[in-house]
């Protein structure tokens, strides 16, 4: 269980000091917080330059907690207004932060408590005409030792400034922090194939008894053998089976591929379009 979490945000970068100015009315007293050994809180960790590089982090501070929050701005080409969630990381040349092919650990519970949140205050917020709520694959740095998590406000400066949305963002982090359990009835699934915004695991992720972690997309191709172990292992929970994105996965080979390495390390598979039938 978790109960020290760290808030990383950069000075520099407007969605996070957004959010972070808004989380600090949800903040407990340190001081209350710390008598009480068992009870959830968070800290700030501010940086002076962007969080995805591993160089602008202080990783000895960052190893003292449990779990790790990096609130952020999101930009995407298209425009697109969103809110939305993902573990870092690298599945081939590391271009933003963080070393190839590494990935940094995240909690599939943790990630899906938090979405499921996030689509609640949109909703209570009557934020759900104006942005678009999604996952993302794991993408861009820092590769970091504790769990951790990315959520962001996309994607330009009008949305990035949008203090409802951030502090709805604010609120979600707060409440899931607070609320947070190990659900031992999830099944905890990695993501293989589809686009970056996952629609397909998105719609999963927030009506199924399913909890994603790493998400593998199929942009990544080909998905090799360290790809998959690599998801595995950085997922703090044991994983119950992949959940592949079947006509989100290539060619007939490239599945073909993916299902040989799955099997080969005994993991089991679902296709997305089996999930609730």
């Amino acid at each position: 269980m978790y109960t020290k979490y760290l808030i990383v945000a950069c000075k520099k970068n407007k969605a996070a000091i957004n959010i972070t100015t808004n989380l600090s009315q949800f903040r407990k007293n340190p001081l209350l917080a710390s008598m009480r050994v068992d009870s959830p809180g968070f800290d700030f960790y501010l940086t002076e330059e962007e969080v995805l590089y591993d160089e602008n982090l202080d990783h000895d501070k960052i190893n003292k907690y449990d779990f790790v929050i990096f609130p952020c701005t999101h930009k995407s080409d298209k425009g697109t207004k969103s809110l939305s969630i993902h573990a870092p990381g690298n599945w081939r040349q590391a271009e933003l932060g963080g070393k190839s092919g590494q990935v940094s650990p995240t909690s599939a519970f943790f990630q899906k408590q938090l979405f499921e949140n996030l689509n609640k205050n949109i909703q209570e917020h009557e934020l759900a005409d104006k942005y678009e709520l999604t996952l993302e694959c794991t993408h861009h740095g820092p590769l970091i030792n504790k769990p951790c998590v990315f959520i962001e406000i996309g994607s330009g400066e009008e949305e990035w400034a949008d203090r409802r949305a951030g502090f709805v963002i604010a609120k979600t982090i707060s409440e899931t922090i607070d609320n947070f359990k190990q659900n031992q009835y999830n099944e905890v699934a990695i993501g293989i194939g589809g686009p970056h915004y996952c629609p397909n695991f998105n719609k999963i992720q927030l009506k199924s008894n399913i909890a994603l972690s790493h998400i593998i997309p199929n942009y990544s191709a080909p998905i090799t053998e360290e790809m998959i172990k690599e998801a595995v292992n950085k997922t703090q929970e044991e994983i119950d089976f992949a959940l592949i994105d079947w006509k989100g996965l290539g060619t007939s080979e490239q599945r073909q591929q993916v299902l040989d390495i799955l099997d080969k390390n005994y993991i089991r598979w679902k296709k997305t379009s089996d999930v609730g039938k």
